[in-house]
Parts: structure tokens; C-alpha cells; sequence
């Protein structure tokens, strides 16, 4: 029947586009990785005509065609036709974007990441400065190529959560603040933690075998799957068959290698859960970043750092450590793992402090792209938010607005969705809890499968079938509601 037949021609075309696209994530992956620095300028070319290319071919007006035709046939599936409409969404935007801007763009955000690299190493700003600026102009332009209503950041932060916007968010840091402050001044309050065990001489090819042993027990499968070493840790994939993930190692914190392996790792799982029937087509790629996020946040907080996954985990590093750990109880490690204190580094900050990380960088970015910061103001305007929000001096600029890699990468619009998946995380944990009442008793022996099937059936298998808040609806019968983030801090923090 010709419907099949179209059907059957609109799925090679995009899996054709998805081979270019993830062709240039694996030169982007390599980049970050094992590229030698000489190679820096022929790799932003390569990946620029691959992405102009892609850009290309998915703009072309005979796929516009093809997929209204199908659309008109209504002899779909439900899951075709979802596929197929999502699609000519994507297409919609896709051609308000000139193939021109779209290399200018690749090639800008390679100068720029190689400019912050370099900016790091030198602990200077000024030398990211000028990159930063041509982004923060594009971004403007691209906000403006796409269109938006009542805030050009809206047009941005569409790309990682489809609908969400600066009312929204807004709204959710005002309610978010004041709940966090109050818990935050409560733990103040008592005595600090000793989190001295975490900051000792830790062997760096022994935390990167502990690491890979987590990501195992995690059930990351390494038959699709690797780990490697990054300035700043990142999960990537080319198929569900093949996901990467990188770490930080320093020898002298555990909780850099700690942190990102099994934040990454629930990236990873992630990935990894997609259906492979779907590859290139819109049901196999994630929902939105703050659904992804949430996977990260689930695995990192909800389970990582509870006392029921370290009962059964805490064995290992005492093997891998025994001078640093072997006297040390699973409860002190509990306790020194979840210390919370006002500190500057985004990824290194405990549940509570962490958002008030998220809001800093929401607001320099909204103002940026309304025109009201200017680039060269990002340091002071940083270190006085720091001062303001979480009381600490910023010493340089790598401990502060050097951090992130997300600038360099032109992705505008981020942050936000970080804040959105610890809240959509403990509402998920939550569900799974009430499914599984025994669930936390599992953990402690090893046992997480139920955790990991819970996640397969109600995340990973639908894809972008939904948006963020359909998506939780269908998972916990509930739109987002924060109360199940704010009630899972207080009930690990203040009981």
C-alpha cells in the first residue's frame, strides 16, 4: 500500500540524517576526549559541514511533502503517526534556521569550547570573553530566527523542554527559594559534618575502576557502552547500542569520580532504554532535558546517595581503599556523602544548595540574551550572586563563571531543566516506592532491578511520545508537583 511505502521512505530519510548527525557527535565525543590539540581547527570544519549537511537534507521541501502526504493518509499507527507529526514539528522549526547559520554556529561553538579550555588553563575569563560574545549573539539571532512570545529566552529554553518558559520558571524558583533557604538555615544550624574521609590521596586508575564497578551495578551496559576521561563530564550516544560516558578524576576528592560516574550513568541507562526499532525517528530520542535530567538526579540522589544502595556498595571502596575507608562506617560515609554546605562548584554542590547554583545561571543567561548583562559583566555579576544566594567569595574565575562547559557549547537555555529533573526524580521515586514498598530493602542487597524496569516502562519506552508533563502524568497519575521534592529533603534532612 503506498501509505507503507511512504512510511518506509520518510523513515530512511531521517535515519539517514540521524547516521550524518551522529557521525558528527562522534567527532564531537573524540574532541572532548583524545583529540590532539593541533587537531582543534580541521575537526570544526569536519563537524561543521556534517551538521550543515544534515540541517540540509532535513529542510529539503520533498520530506515537508511526504510526511504532510502521510499525515493526510490517516491509515497510520498511533506510533507512526506520532512519529510523523513530531517530525514535521521539528521541520517547522528546523527550516526558520538558514543552513548558513547553522555552520556559522558549529563552526563558533568549536572556537569557543577550544577558547574555554584555554580560558580554564590560564584562569582567565578575558581570553573566553570574546568567543562567549559571538555565541550570546547568535543565540540572539537564533531566538529571533525562531520566533517567541514575551521573552526571546523562551525561544531557547523550547529546545530542551518543549513549552517551558521564563513565567514558569520564574515561578518555580520564587516558590523553590525561600522553601530551600529555611531547610538550608535548619542544617546550618546543627553541627557541621565531617566530610574529611572524601578528601584524602585517592589513586586515580583504582577510583576509575570503582567507577566502571558502580556504573555495573547501575546495570550500565558496557557491550554499549564506554567510559572515558573529560574536562567536564558529558554523556553522549550514537545508537541505543553505543553510549558514552565521561568522568572527573581528582586524586585528592573521591566525590568528582563518585558524582559523575553515577550522574552520568543515569544519563547512560537512559540512552541505553530507547527502542532500537525507533532509531532516527522521534520515539528514539528522549522526551526533553529535564526528563533526561531527571534520570541523572534519580540515580544520583534518590538512590546514590541514600544509606540503602551504600549498605549494599560500601564494601567495594573499602576493598578499593582500605587505608581511606576501612575504618570508616557505611554510616559515616552516608553522613560525609550528603554534607550539606554553601559551596562553588555547581557539580559538586549537595540536593539542597544545588539549585540556588541553577538559579544564578538562569538568570545571567536571561539577562544576557535580553541584553541586559553584557559579557565582559559576567564575573563581577557572578561572584556578587554567589555572595548573595550562598554567602561565598569566589576566588577565580575556574571556581567560577569558567565552570561550566555549557556556554562554549552555545547551549542557552539549559539550566534551567536541571532544577526541573530533581523535581521530576523525587516524584518518580516516590511512585516507584509506592509501587514497591520494599523496595529500599532490595537496594541494600543489591538488588535494583525493579528500579531500572519502573524507569524502562514509564520513561524509557515511550520515547518523546509525550512531553515533560503528559510523560509524568502517564508515570505517577500527577502533573509536576515540587511538594515531592521539598517533602524528599526534609524527610533525609531535617528528620
Amino acid at each position: 500500500m503506498k501509505y507503507l511505502s511512504n512510511y518506509t521512505q520518510y523513515k530512511n530519510v531521517l535515519q539517514k540524517i540521524a547516521d550524518i548527525k551522529y557521525a558528527s557527535a562522534v567527532l564531537q565525543w573524540d574532541q572532548e576526549t583524545y583529540l590532539p590539540k593541533n587537531g582543534n581547527d580541521a575537526r570544526g570544519r569536519q563537524i561543521a559541514t556534517l551538521n550543515e549537511l544534515a540541517h540540509k537534507l532535513f529542510i529539503d521541501s520533498k520530506l515537508e511533502d511526504l510526511m504532510k502526504e502521510l499525515l493526510l493518509s490517516n491509515q497510520l499507527s498511533d506510533h507512526q503517526k506520532r512519529n510523523v507529526t513530531l517530525s514535521l514539528e521539528d521541520y517547522n522549526k528546523s527550516k526558520k534556521l538558514p543552513s548558513t547559520f547553522v555552520r556559522r554556529m558549529s563552526e563558533t561553538v568549536n572556537k569557543s569550547f577550544h577558547a574555554w579550555l584555554n580560558a580554564r588553563r590560564e584562569n582567565k575569563f578575558s581570553i573566553f570573553k570574546n568567543p562567549l560574545q559571538e555565541i550570546i549573539e547568535l543565540k540572539k539571532q537564533e531566538a529571533d530566527l525562531l520566533g517567541y512570545e514575551n521573552h526571546p529566552y523562551n525561544a531557547l529554553m523550547n529546545d530542551y523542554d518543549k513549552g517551558l518558559t521564563t513565567t514558569i520558571v520564574d515561578k518555580l524558583f520564587s516558590d523553590l527559594q525561600p522553601q530551600l533557604s529555611h531547610i538550608l538555615e535548619k542544617i546550618t544550624d546543627q553541627p557541621s559534618t565531617d566530610d574529611s574521609m572524601l578528601h584524602q590521596h585517592f589513586d586515580k586508575t583504582a577510583q576509575g575502576d570503582s567507577g566502571i564497578e558502580i556504573l555495573k551495578r547501575m546495570h550500565f551496559n558496557f557491550d554499549a557502552g564506554r567510559q572515558d576521561i573529560s574536562e567536564h563530564p558529558f554523556t553522549t550516544n550514537f545508537s541505543c547500542k553505543d553510549v558514552r560516558v565521561t568522568t572527573r578524576i581528582n586524586e585528592n576528592d573521591f566525590s568528582n569520580m563518585l558524582w559523575s560516574c553515577i550522574h552520568e550513568g543515569g544519563h547512560a541507562l537512559y540512552e541505553q532504554g530507547l527502542p532500537d526499532d525507533q532509531y532516527g525517528l522521534p520515539l528514539g530520542e528522549y522526551c526533553s532535558l529535564s526528563i533526561h535530567e531527571s534520570q541523572s538526579r534519580l540515580w544520583e540522589n534518590c538512590i546514590g546517595r541514600s544509606l540503602p544502595f551504600w549498605k549494599h556498595n560500601y564494601g567495594l571502596l573499602q576493598q578499593k581503599f582500605p587505608k581511606q575507608f576501612q575504618k570508616k562506617t557505611v554510616e559515616e560515609f552516608y553522613a560525609a556523602i550528603n554534607k550539606v554546605q554553601p559551596s562553588l562548584i555547581r557539580t559538586e554542590a549537595d540536593e539542597v544548595t544545588y539549585h540556588f547554583h541553577i538559579m544564578i545561571r538562569y538568570e545571567i543567561e536571561k539577562l544576557l540574551i535580553e541584553g541586559t548583562l553584557k559579557t565582559k559583566d559576567i564575573p563581577s555579576y557572578w561572584n556578587e550572586q554567589y555572595k548573595n544566594y550562598l554567602g561565598v567569595i569566589v576566588p577565580n574565575d575556574v571556581q567560577g563563571c569558567l565552570q561550566d562547559v555549557h556556554w562554549s557549547h552555545g547551549s542557552f537555555g539549559y539550566f534551567a531543566t536541571y532544577s526541573f529533573g530533581s523535581l521530576y526524580a523525587a516524584q518518580f521515586y516516590s511512585s516507584i516506592k509506592n509501587i514497591h514498598p520494599n523496595i529500599e530493602n532490595e537496594i541494600c542487597q543489591g538488588l535494583t532491578e525493579k528500579v531500572w524496569d519502573w524507569l524502562k516502562n514509564n520513561v524509557y519506552e515511550h520515547g518523546r511520545y509525550f512531553n515533560s508533563e503528559e510523560l509524568c502524568k502517564a508515570a505517577t497519575g500527577k502533573v509536576l508537583d515540587s511538594k515531592y521534592f521539598i517533602d524528599y529533603l526534609k524527610n533525609k534532612y531535617l528528620q
